[in-house]
């Protein structure tokens, strides 16, 4: 592992179970294992540290949104439930903390330029893509990512999952609903 996945991957580790305001550099570099020096000879700033950290959960849950989905049974509806069902399984665990990018989304919503914003925009938006070309319906699309991103929000409200199997249960009657026209 390079030096830098070492940052990245304390960093990760950190952000995600703390909060990114709540982590300093000083206790990054700690984890790592490096110098602050080095830290920064790796990324300029702390806010480029944050931005990697999300640009580097993307494809990897993208992906699993994928692999749930093309494991599951049955028709498109059960596909899109069983993502749901496994977002459950996960908010289970105790180490769950909801959703990163929206985690992160909220610490920094005053700074809606910085460039963690800018990466967590870009992975809900390729979640979009991705659920549009499997609905084939770019409306429908949005509407499951809003119960998604909904239900994390409200599971870690309630501390209670089956929030998602609910979203899951609404999501899979709009993936089995024919496409409507968008309203203007």
């Amino acid at each position: 592992m390079t030096t830098k996945d070492r940052i990245l991957e304390a960093a990760a580790k950190l952000f995600y179970r703390e909060g990114v305001r709540a982590v300093s550099v000083d206790a990054i570099a700690e984890q790592a294992g490096v110098t602050k020096r080095t830290l920064y000879y790796h990324f300029r700033s702390k806010d480029d540290l944050i931005a990697a950290y999300l640009e580097g959960r993307d494809q990897p849950n993208l992906a699993l949104f994928q692999r749930w989905f093309a494991e599951a049974e049955g028709g498109l509806p059960e596909k899109i439930e069983a993502i749901f069902r496994n977002l459950a399984k996960s908010a289970r665990h105790p180490a769950w903390k909801g959703c990163g990018f929206l985690r992160t989304s909220v610490e920094l919503v005053e700074f809606p330029g910085h460039p963690a914003l800018v990466a967590g925009r870009a992975h809900k938006k390729h979640v979009e893509d991705w659920l549009s070309e499997v609905t084939g319906d770019r409306q429908t699309a949005r509407q499951i990512i809003l119960l998604m991103d909904g239900a994390f929000a409200v599971v870690l409200l309630h501390r209670d999952p089956s929030y998602l199997e609910t979203a899951g249960a609404a999501a899979a009657r709009l993936a089995a609903a024919p496409a409507q026209p968008a309203s203007t």
